[in-house]
């Protein structure tokens, strides 16, 4: 995902006016993996379309909350116990259609664990959910001669949208980490060009298969542009073999941590800029 650009001490913060949308249909696309769709008027208007990694950020409400949808994020922590308080949760969109006003996205669902997924296997029709957004900043460049696609869970979604803008004629080596075969989507959009492999993690730590794939891969020729998103620790070492070891452009490389394994997302995310910055200074040449 992007990061944000700073701001200007001098230039007040501009309050961002939150979305909302209401469930249209949900439906269990695998096990793990349920799908939510949004619509109502909350998303006249809505700017995706650019890219194929867009994200929205979700605010969910704590069970039992005294307020309701629409709410002003500011006014309940002022005036409301920390346990009241909302939370953010970020979703990459897996589609928009601007013509049907529909978003949806896919949310990975472990039993009770978590928020959002607990909130869209209870999801009806009716319900609304507010959110910001959306942000975004990869989309697959058409110059290029080849592409990259590499993931977990928290990635395919935006594989599979990005899966959905290539021509007929891409070349895409596309790599998909899921918990096991039964996690396996059906839907993907595989031209001839797309060689698609999935890879079960089973008992193993998250993103172990899908670096040991990647680093394994023979790549085509020419210009390719890389798109490799998931677990911040399994991204890490893709990023070094792929950039120093591979010798594959920064410009040409979309590459973050979706999540860290031990870290809530308030957590990863609070510690997620100085984690890159980290990375880029052990990647840097040493001083002549």
């Amino acid at each position: 995902m992007s990061e944000p650009r700073p701001r200007d001490p001098d230039r007040p913060a501009r309050k961002r006016a939150p979305r909302i949308g209401e469930v249209v249909r949900t439906s269990r696309i695998t096990p793990h993996m349920i799908r939510v769709v949004l619509g109502g008027e909350g998303l006249a208007g809505f700017p995706a379309g650019e890219f194929t990694d867009h994200y929205v950020k979700l605010l969910f409400r704590p069970p039992g909350a005294s307020y309701d949808v629409p709410f002003d994020v500011e006014q309940v922590r002022a005036e409301l116990p920390a346990e009241q308080w909302s939370v953010t949760r970020t979703y990459t969109v897996r589609a928009w259609d601007p013509a049907s006003g529909e978003l949806t996205i896919d949310f990975v669902h472990h039993g009770d664990e978590g928020v959002a997924g607990p909130w869209a296997a209870s999801a009806r029709p009716g319900d609304r959910i507010q959110f910001m957004g959306p942000g975004g900043a990869y989309g697959p460049r058409p110059d290029a001669d080849w592409h990259l696609l590499a993931g977990d869970e928290a990635a395919l979604p935006a594989i599979a949208a990005t899966l959905d803008r290539l021509p007929p004629d891409a070349r895409a080596l596309v790599f998909v980490e899921v918990a096991g075969p039964e996690d396996e989507q059906g839907d993907l959009r595989l031209s001839p060009g797309i060689e698609l492999r999935w890879l079960h993690r089973g008992d193993g730590a998250p993103g172990a298969a899908l670096v040991e794939a990647v680093r394994d891969a023979e790549l085509p020729e020419g210009t390719g542009h890389l798109f490799v998103h998931g677990e911040a620790h399994a991204v890490r070492e893709l990023r070094r073999h792929l950039r120093e070891l591979r010798g594959l452009a920064p410009a040409w490389t979309s590459i973050s941590g979706y999540w860290r394994r031990g870290a809530t997302e308030d957590g990863w995310q609070a510690s997620k800029r100085e984690w890159n910055a980290q990375i880029e200074a052990e990647e840097a040449p040493a001083p002549a």
